[in-house]
């Protein structure tokens, strides 16, 4: 696949694999700016490994791409579900000052399924 792709389709799936992987990692590892957003908002810890086990699939899946590109393609949907879910969940937590974060992390994953 790597032969097939643009360095810029290279480029953007390897940024949104990183930054849904960081993303995924942050909540493992219950990263401050991460975990009290997410009590802010009312998600239950009990989802928190979950909702980063998916930002990591994810992330892996965004990689198996580069070899298997309908993977690539359903992990970019994925993540781009995750993070609109994110949105809503802090539309509805009315903390409307953190929308623009899910926004930043879901955009690579928009340009995957754009450029690819």
């Amino acid at each position: 696949m790597f032969t097939e792709m643009s360095t810029t389709a290279v480029v953007v799936t390897a940024v949104a694999a990183f930054m849904a992987g960081f993303s995924g990692a942050s909540i493992f590892f219950r990263a401050k700016f991460v975990v009290e957003p997410l009590a802010q908002y009312g998600v239950p810890q009990a989802w928190w490994n979950w909702l980063g086990a998916a930002k990591a699939a994810g992330a892996v899946g965004l990689v198996v791409g580069f070899w298997v590109p309908v993977i690539g393609t359903l992990a970019a949907i994925g993540l781009v579900l995750y993070f609109a879910g994110a949105v809503i969940t802090v539309l509805r937590a009315r903390s409307y000052g953190h929308v623009p974060f899910p926004l930043i992390y879901m955009a690579p994953a928009v340009a995957v399924l754009v450029i690819v």
